[in-house]
């Protein structure tokens, strides 16, 4: 997925021509590392832009989406809010194919005196900022303050001159020639996308992979080994690819296999013939389209960082546990031996003489001749004793571990499936209500309060809070609801959903509750298939192309006394195989 520098000229475009003379009206941070500029332009609605340098997913674009601010804003956004309010956007530039955009803007100082302010983008990974500078490029404050300790490269501290750092020598593709490409480029001792991504600025391994399908070129080739004639064609091909880029003819496209987003990109793509291209008038609402929900996504997996550490030491905790158990357990199996042994001397020992060392006998459950050891020292009933003492032994070891081992893989199973509900969480209620699970069970330390205390059951209750399941519509028009943690599967199916609703669930492993309001109508078999494609995705087995699903009526289903959060018993059931794919199911607006 390349945001690269030729999306970010096709983004410059599309903001020159939308918000060129706008005034910033207001300005929020709903992250700690992110932007919502609203502007006021010629057009009747203001428009929202986006500036996010998420290290994980560095992002601008023009969006018609809200979010929530914290109650207090930050300090950054405070000192934007003071410089800012009502500045007119001058210029919207790109230093080159540079993954970095400049916003020039002017407004109003304290004294009624016009100001020349620069707001400025880095869109470059872990390294991406959002810099504010005065009209002498000094930095003013930035989102992500850097220091020595953090970049020996560049500071980005308040009062430190602003620059682009140059971690590496590269040229810009607009302006190279065919002399200095020939040079560098083609000189250097390595497969040939990766020789052009590393010696042009702007240019990702992908769009490198396109110049090379476009010039006939096997990407892996060695640079080096390029003719003269081959290279000057590859040449020809970034020329009129930065050709496109100066003229600003971009096309904007997703490409997808099987109904999932494979890249995105703002040129053609002729390596993806075999994959479907979907076309966007807006680079913007590509990126919208894209982005969206993984940046979502991304952000809820870096909040649950710390209970995922929870779970995965959790989960090694408890499987070592299991693994020893078995192996204790698999020591009782001669359990019954020392049984027999103590039964053959009782029965045949009077025949032993004093100090023997072993008695020879048939043994009357085999029918074969067996031999006992025994201790000499020790008369035969008391070697019948101490083999009875073993065998009584060893048998409750035996009773002790087997409870114990269905203990241990009830809290293995319990375990994932919160990973499991913490792999589809979507947002931070979601996380509370697992955070609280695990808490409820003892993973989590919890500090109790005398007004907090109370029995695991009704503050169990209370953790089905602000979270909802999710609500997806079958092609027929049926509701379907899905669980996303263990205290919502329990609601859906004892608390929400009727005797003569359907039931779905992923055949013996980790997964959410599915549940089809069938309203006393007899379902459409294509409505039976999409609610276990639903239950299917939403498992641990999600990555798997095919996955057994069980489903039955609601009113099979059973919650077992003492049973953990979403486990349940059913004897009656149909079972099918379901894709995991769900991208034809809709979500209910």
């Amino acid at each position: 997925m390349a945001f690269d520098g030729i999306v970010i000229a096709n983004i410059v475009h599309e903001l020159r021509q939308t918000l060129l003379g706008g005034r910033i009206s207001k300005i929020a941070q709903p992250e700690k590392d992110e932007l919502i500029l609203t502007i006021k332009g010629q057009a009747k609605d203001p428009y929202k832009l986006l500036l996010s340098a998420d290290a994980s997913l560095p992002l601008v674009y023009l969006t018609e989406n809200t979010k929530s601010n914290p109650l207090t804003a930050p300090n950054f956004c405070m000192l934007l809010r003071k410089h800012l309010a009502s500045a007119r956007i001058l210029e919207i530039s790109q230093p080159g194919l540079e993954r970095i955009i400049n916003f020039k803007l002017e407004h109003l100082d304290e004294l009624g005196d016009l100001r020349i302010k620069f707001l400025i983008i880095e869109l470059m990974g872990k390294h991406s900022n959002i810099i504010f500078c005065d009209e002498d490029m000094k930095i003013i404050d930035s989102i992500k303050r850097v220091n020595q300790f953090v970049s020996s490269v560049r500071e980005v501290l308040p009062g430190r001159d602003y620059f682009i750092p140059e971690t590496r020598k590269k040229y810009d593709p607009l302006t190279i020639d065919w002399d200095t490409f020939r040079e560098t480029v083609l000189a250097k001792p390595m497969p040939l996308s990766k020789a052009i991504y590393t010696s042009l600025t702007g240019i990702s391994p992908l769009i490198a992979n396109e110049l090379c399908c476009r010039a006939s070129l096997d990407a892996s080739l060695s640079a080096a080994s390029v003719s003269d004639t081959a290279g000057l064609h590859l040449f020809r091909n970034l020329e009129r690819l930065m050709e496109d880029v100066k003229e600003a003819r971009f096309t904007p496209n997703i490409v997808t296999l099987n109904g999932s987003p494979v890249e995105f990109s703002s040129v053609a793509l002729s390596c993806y013939k075999s994959h479907e291209i979907q076309s966007y008038d807006s680079i913007s609402a590509m990126l919208e389209k894209y982005y969206a929900s993984k940046s979502a996504l991304s952000r809820i997996h870096q909040k649950s960082a710390d209970l995922r550490k929870i779970l995965s030491n959790a989960i090694d905790r408890e499987s070592k546990k299991y693994d020893l158990q078995l192996k204790q357990l698999k020591d009782t199996e001669k359990r019954d031996k020392y049984k027999v042994y103590g039964e053959l001397i009782t029965a045949y020992g009077y025949g032993l003489e004093p100090g023997a060392k072993e008695l020879k006998t048939i043994n009357y459950y085999t029918d074969k001749e067996i031999t006992v050891h025994l201790d000499p020292t020790l008369a035969p009933m008391e070697n019948a004793k101490r083999y009875f003492e073993k065998y009584n032994k060893l048998k409750r070891t035996y009773e002790a571990l087997s409870k114990l081992i269905q203990d241990t893989a009830d809290d293995l199973t319990h375990l994932e499936s919160i990973r499991t509900a913490l792999d589809i969480a979507t947002e931070e209620d979601d996380l509370t209500d697992l955070k609280r699970e695990l808490m409820e069970y003892g993973y989590i330390k919890k500090k109790y309060t005398a007004k907090k205390q109370g029995n695991r059951k009704a503050n169990a209750g209370k953790a089905a809070g602000k979270s909802k399941p999710l609500h997806y519509i079958s092609s027929d028009g049926y509701s379907i609801y899905v669980g996303k943690n263990n205290f919502q599967n329990d609601a859906l199916t004892f608390q929400f959903a009727e005797g003569g609703d359907w039931w779905f669930h992923a055949k013996k492993i980790a997964g959410s509750h599915v549940i089809v309001k069938a309203g006393g109508n007899e379902l459409p078999d294509r409505t039976f298939e999409e609610a276990a494609r639903l239950a299917a995705h939403y498992s641990s087995a999600k990555d798997s192309e095919k996955v057994e699903i069980d489903y039955t009526l609601k009113k099979n289903v059973k919650k077992p006394n003492g049973g953990k959060p979403g486990f349940v018993v059913y004897y009656t059931n149909y079972s099918m195989v379901a894709s995991t794919d769900i991208s034809e199911i809709a979500l209910a607006k």
